[in-house]
C-alpha cells in the first residue's frame, strides 16, 4: 500500500513565529485530531504523526566544501511553514485525499497530501 505525507500549512504571524492558538481554541482542535487518528488507526491508515515547533527553533544544517556549516532559523522566510504532518498508508491517491479532506475538518488549516516516491 502506498504512503502519503499529509503536511499541515500553518500560516505566520508576520514573522516566521507561527499564530499560537489560545487553549479555549487548542482543545476542541486537539479532541478532533485525536479522534480522527484513532478512525485512522482502526482502519488501518494511520502510521505515524507529529507537531513542530516555529521555524525559528530549527538549525539548518548546510554542505560547505568539506565541512557542515550550521545556521539557525530556516533558510527561507515564508508566508506559511510545516506546522506538523501525519503519514498514513492508502490504497491510492483518492483514498489519501479523504483523509486530507477529513483533516482540514479537524484541524482548520490547509493539508498538502503527497505520496511518498516508491
Amino acid at each position: 500500500m502506498a504512503q502519503y505525507l499529509l503536511s499541515v500549512v500553518t500560516p505566520s504571524a508576520g514573522t516566521d513565529e507561527r499564530q499560537v492558538p489560545t487553549p479555549e481554541q487548542l482543545a476542541p482542535i486537539m479532541a478532533r485530531v485525536a479522534a480522527l487518528q484513532t478512525e485512522m488507526r482502526e482502519a488501518g491508515a494511520w502510521v505515524f504523526a507529529g507537531g513542530l515547533e516555529a521555524p525559528s527553533t530549527a538549525t539548518v544544517l548546510r554542505p560547505d566544501g568539506d565541512d557542515v556549516l550550521l545556521v539557525d532559523g530556516p533558510f527561507a522566510e515564508g508566508k506559511e511553514y510545516l506546522g506538523g504532518f501525519t503519514v498514513i498508508e492508502a490504497p491510492d491517491l483518492d483514498a489519501a485525499l479523504d483523509w486530507g479532506r477529513r483533516t482540514v475538518a479537524a484541524i482548520g488549516l490547509p493539508i498538502e497530501v503527497r505520496p511518498f516516491v516508491g
